[in-house]
């Protein structure tokens, strides 16, 4: 996958499991196969499956844990995760993506998620802690709130700054609950909307 190498064989197995085109609109369906990011409607895109999977393999996913995703958009990375997690919470504040996200995975057997149209700043704070939280739009920080949903000895990835200067980022937290961060590589993303989002301005 380009220049991003999948070691991990879950993940593979996991990209192996679904067709990303199911998840893209008719439009959009001949490029599935290309490692691009495509356009899936509402000003929103779906990034290249290379970045996608990277991304789900620095989170070092196991088998029991319970993860909370930032952007469903069209539901590709969702039922990526569906494979690798026990349970999946996904959260976006676009509608419409999340109610045909909802038909495709439901189409496709993914009965371990659970979708909400909301702010993706608050998480999902009824079902926390999560041991592994990915978002999937550029912020100027890190919401406090998805912090403090993050278990003991989990995972948080985001991309974070200004447009033109945006990194992915990772941020662990120990068993004792100290925080770590740690810049993976540069990214582009859409940006997070929702109400919350100007409090992550600089």
């Amino acid at each position: 996958m380009n220049e991003l190498r999948i070691t991990d064989p879950r993940v593979r197995d996991a990209i192996a499991s679904f067709d990303r085109a199911d998840f893209l609109r008719p439009d959009q369906q001949i490029f599935a196969d290309e490692d691009r990011p495509l356009d899936i409607g509402e000003g929103q895109t779906t990034s290249q499956p290379s970045l996608i999977a990277w991304t789900l393999e620095q989170l070092d996913l196991r088998p029991g844990a319970r993860a909370l995703e930032v952007g469903t958009g069209c539901g590709y990375q969702t039922a990526l995760l569906s494979k690798l997690c026990a349970e999946v919470y996904s959260v976006d504040i676009v509608e419409p993506l999340v109610r045909g996200a909802a038909v495709v995975l439901g189409q496709l057997g993914c009965a371990n998620v659970k979708l909400r149209v909301g702010d993706g700043y608050r998480g999902w704070p009824e079902a926390a802690p999560f041991d592994a939280i990915v978002v999937s739009a550029g912020a100027m920080g890190v919401p406090p709130p998805l912090v403090e949903q993050l278990a003991p000895g989990g995972t948080l990835i985001i991309p974070v700054g200004a447009a033109d200067d945006m990194s992915l980022v990772r941020i662990k937290k120990s068993a004792q609950g100290v925080l770590s961060r740690e810049r993976l590589l540069a990214v582009r993303f859409v940006p997070l909307v929702g109400p919350n989002a100007a409090r992550l301005s600089p």
